[in-house]
């Protein structure tokens, strides 16, 4: 028989380990008024999550997606992560129905790490041979999560040399008042100067006064001390 969703969930509660769960409550601050409120943890690993992936890898995506809807932090991990794994595999049909999917779902896609670790591949993906107006819609949304996915998608871009994006997502993105937006746009920038540190220094002069603190710290993290020091300092 096919697998279906339930399937996968019971294999994900098989390997429940309640005390790392209450650990992860703390770390994805999940108490009332903090960013993850709410949400609800069984404490299984990345790796073991990456196992499940790959043993499910062929699930259906309307499967998927109910794993994606999961009030588990864990199982919306994996039927994200099977995604990825879809979107690498497939071919532009199912690259297609996944990206509708994905986007349609993003309000259970409500955690730092489900955003880092799978918009890059299905998001950025789709957007380094198409219209990337998508990354600008989802930046001005009033939502924290679609702007997180916005800036962070352009790391498919960037490793391609094309940072354009990246810096015009960046000025939309400075009066933003969240420390996960800050953290990701200085994420971002630091990713641009590890491949041309001039296009980095250039967009950091120009923008030096309205870069958030925290940004601007990720954003030289690489540099030598002095030239560190040197921005920190203007």
């Amino acid at each position: 028989m096919q697998p279906t969703s339930t399937t996968v969930k019971e294999t994900i509660l098989a390997l429940a380990q309640p005390e790392r769960a209450a650990a992860l409550l703390h770390f994805f601050k999940t108490a009332p008024g903090q960013y993850g409120e709410g949400d609800r943890f069984l404490g299984l690993s990345m790796p073991q999550q990456h196992a499940i992936v790959k043993q499910y890898r062929q699930l259906p995506v309307s499967e998927t997606e109910y794993l994606v809807r999961d009030e588990y932090h864990e199982c919306r991990m994996v039927g994200l992560l099977i995604w990825v794994t879809q979107t690498r595999e497939g071919n532009s049909l199912q690259r297609a129905e996944i990206l509708e999917r994905y986007l349609a779902n993003r309000q259970y896609i409500n955690n730092w790490d489900l955003v880092d670790v799978t918009c890059p591949h299905i998001l950025g993906r789709h957007v380094i041979q198409s219209n990337r107006s998508v990354l600008y819609d989802l930046a001005r949304e009033d939502h924290l999560w679609s702007q997180r996915m916005a800036i962070v998608s352009t790391i498919a871009l960037i490793r391609l040399g094309q940072f354009s994006d990246t810096f015009a997502l960046t000025e939309l993105l400075l009066p933003h008042r969240h420390d996960l937006i800050h953290k990701a746009i200085g994420w971002m920038l630091r990713e641009v100067g590890k491949r041309n540190a001039d296009a980095l220094e250039e967009f950091l002069h120009d923008h030096i006064r309205q870069l958030p603190r925290t940004s601007l710290r990720y954003a030289i993290e690489r540099f030598e001390p002095a030239r560190r020091r040197y921005y920190l300092d203007l």
